[in-house]
């Protein structure tokens, strides 16, 4: 029959397998209705064997198939960010590139400008303050002096990452900036543009985007670390605003040098003394000069501006400490306030990039460590706060993605011990980099305080959901937070201790828990109370006598022995062995999630847990005729008071420790009665 099943899966499974011919050659071959019946039954067998193993198959692979779908969505944004870098790379490559031809440039601009010559600046100006009044939203342009209009034209605006079109714009090119206007959709009057931005000439770098259909006749603008690209009608205009940006962003800077230079003298001027006694003038100090003239200041802020295009953020920081080292004994000119103004800018776009470095949208996959460059960067900077904030921001995120792609397992406790695993592995390693990252920054400290108790919240709720909110038994809870508390009494190694935190953020679970258990044992309790016939217990066999007596001496109760009798026999009751048993047990369920705030639930708990038995046990001696049942009563009664409530008296105060009085006054004041022949009844 194998034989036979393996031929028929060998040839469904041949490439050429033809159905048709082969149902036909089958109908011609059988000899009745019986013969196809019987293969009819052994492909439904071959088609369920085959059903059977894909599915053993998926589930055994299911795991596999999704670690493998996590590391493919983490390597795609991994290469979307690759990508993105290498993008800007490529731009700043051709950036430079065009700065290195802009020689060419230069020499067609001159003899444009021999050929037409330029409009006076009066006329620049008042074509400027005509076309500004069509724009909406920006009145206090023109009220900086010596600005006039250079080169404005229509603009398309397109998205950076997808290349859509975005909206169309009207770029106002001036002297000293660069005016983007929107177009209004609702034209009212002569207003036709609405205010959109303003950038400095040396706050953008202009970039040739190459040809590439359909996209065409287009360059990008760089303002670290941000990028805008325009689209303009055809190559000439095209040309025309790559040419005039550079030959205005040149002039621009020609300008200045010019300006630096006509304020420093050539020679110190000596001040004249005054000898005339009634001139009431007092003579003026001279100006201390500032020598700004070395090559490395005054290429300062286009290295800022490679540094933080290459990412290189220790030689950015580098600079501006060597820069504050040679400004410290300098005294302040306008000179100085001018270098300080554009250096500041390029300090606001280096924390903003450094700022990105640590935001959660970023890789969390690297760990603590890799956040390590752009903090130690920003505690350079001074900006340590920021830093600290931005770091712990960094790893919550990192903590609760870790949690949330914790799969639920079945058993509780199995995923608790994953939970507690990742949890404080990664709090510890937070700690120990925050440490190293911040060792000199003592008041950041309590920051990290703050911030291991928000995250420890956040731990609290994953552990009482899956341990409390899913109404698991009291050892299984019990055994989770006993998991847990070791764990984080682990922290102290480095000087942290939240066993506080954890203990008070689970106190209103675990109270609940106690309480729960508690009313299942009295609920359980007077059922049997219910039942109770008072015979003595026939465990039947050796080997269940046995093992009641390893359960006894397991709970603490090493004289259980002489309560047994004769063969199987034990001389008591089930509902009082019953009970014992699930009080001990509570006791040490109990003592495992003890700490100080549930010391009254508690105790509370076992005094009416064994409250329960002792009043059921007074009412049946007071009831009870018989004097024999009377007396075996009365033998349970001494059990439960004089081996069991010392047990129970003592492992609490062993796990507590200290004595508990409440058990003790209940153990007094409920002695039981000795009875007499002459059915009379004494206290013991």
């Amino acid at each position: 029959m194998a034989d036979t099943g393996n031929r028929l899966r060998k040839l469904l499974e041949t490439p050429n397998f033809d159905p048709q011919s082969y149902v036909k050659q089958l109908s011609q071959q059988s000899d009745g209705d019986r013969d196809l019946q019987e293969h009819r039954q052994k492909i439904q067998t071959l088609a369920d064997e085959t059903a059977q193993n894909l599915k053993k198959n998926v589930y055994k692979n299911y795991r596999q198939f999704i670690e493998t779908a996590k590391e493919i969505s983490y390597l795609e944004s991994e290469m979307y960010q690759l990508s993105h870098i290498l993008t800007e790379q490529k731009s700043i490559m051709e950036s430079i590139t065009q700065s290195l031809l802009s020689t060419d440039k230069d020499e067609t601009a001159k003899e444009m400008l021999t050929a037409f010559p330029k409009e006076t600046e009066e006329v620049k100006q008042r074509t400027l303050t005509t076309l500004l009044e069509k724009v909406e939203g920006c009145k206090n342009i023109m009220e900086t002096p010596g600005r006039y209009l250079v080169y404005n034209g229509d603009l398309l605006e397109y998205d950076v990452d997808n290349m859509s079109q975005i909206q169309k714009v009207h770029a106002f090119l001036m002297n000293d900036c660069l005016l983007i206007a929107t177009w209004l959709a609702n034209r009212r009057g002569a207003v036709k543009y609405k205010y959109n931005a303003l950038y400095d000439l040396e706050s953008f770098a202009v970039v040739n985007v190459k040809d590439n259909p359909p996209m065409k006749d287009m360059f990008k603008i760089l303002m670290f670390p941000d990028s805008r690209i325009f689209k303009a009608e055809n190559s000439k205009i095209k040309k025309e605003w790559l040419e005039i940006l550079e030959e205005t962003k040149k002039n621009k800077v020609a300008k200045d040098k010019h300006k630096k230079e006509e304020e420093v003298p050539t020679s110190p001027v000596r001040q004249e003394v005054s000898t005339n006694p009634f001139d009431d003038e007092e003579p003026l100090d001279s100006e201390e000069l500032v020598d700004l003239s070395p090559e490395w200041i005054q290429e300062l802020p286009e290295d800022l501006d490679v540094c933080i295009a290459q990412r290189d953020f220790e030689g950015a920081v580098d600079l501006l400490d060597k820069l504050n080292e040679y400004l410290k004994e300098q005294p302040v000119s306008p000179r100085v306030k001018e270098l300080r103004g554009k250096v500041d800018e390029r300090v606001r776009q280096l924390t903003e990039v450094l700022v990105f470095e640590l935001s959660p949208d970023r890789s969390l996959r690297g760990g603590p460590k890799a956040t390590r460059r752009a903090v130690s960067q920003l505690i350079r900077l001074g900006q340590s706060t920021k830093a600290c904030e931005l770091f712990l921001k960094n790893r919550a995120a990192a903590v609760q993605t870790a949690i949330r792609q914790l799969r639920i397992e079945g058993a509780t406790l199995l995923y608790i011990q994953k939970l507690c695993n990742i949890f404080f592995t990664s709090l510890l390693e937070t700690a120990r980099e925050f440490e190293t990252d911040f060792a000199g920054n003592t008041g950041c400290y309590s920051a990290f305080v703050v911030w291991s108790r928000s995250v420890m919240k956040m731990f609290v709720d994953a552990f009482s959901k899956q341990v409390f909110d899913s109404k698991e038994s009291l050892s299984t809870a019990a055994e989770c937070v006993k998991f847990a508390s070791e764990h984080c009494k682990q922290l102290s190694e480095i000087g942290l201790d939240l066993t506080f935190i954890l203990q008070s953020l689970l106190v209103k679970d675990i109270r609940a828990a106690l309480q729960s258990q508690k009313d299942i044992i009295i609920e359980a309790t007077r059922h049997r109370n219910s039942e109770e016939m008072w015979r003595r217990m026939n465990l039947m066999t050796p080997e269940a006598l046995a093992k009641l007596k390893d359960e006894m001496r397991s709970c603490g109760i090493g004289s259980f022995d002489q309560y047994t009798g004769e063969d199987c026999w034990v001389n008591l009751s089930y509902t009082i062995v019953a009970f014992t048993k699930q009080m001990m047990a509570f006791l040490e369920e109990g003592l495992k999630l003890y700490f100080p705030e549930l010391h009254m639930v508690f105790l509370e708990s076992l005094r009416e847990i064994i409250l329960v038995a002792v009043q059921h046990v007074d009412y049946s001696l007071r009831c009870e005729q018989e004097t024999e049942k009377k007396a075996f009563i009365l033998q349970n009664a001494s059990f439960l008071h004089e081996t069991v409530l010392p047990v129970v008296e003592r492992r609490f105060e062993e796990g507590v420790g200290k004595p508990a009085k409440q058990l003790q006054d209940l153990r007094k004041s409920s002695r039981p009665v000795r009875v007499n022949p002459d059915s009379t009844m004494s206290v013991v």
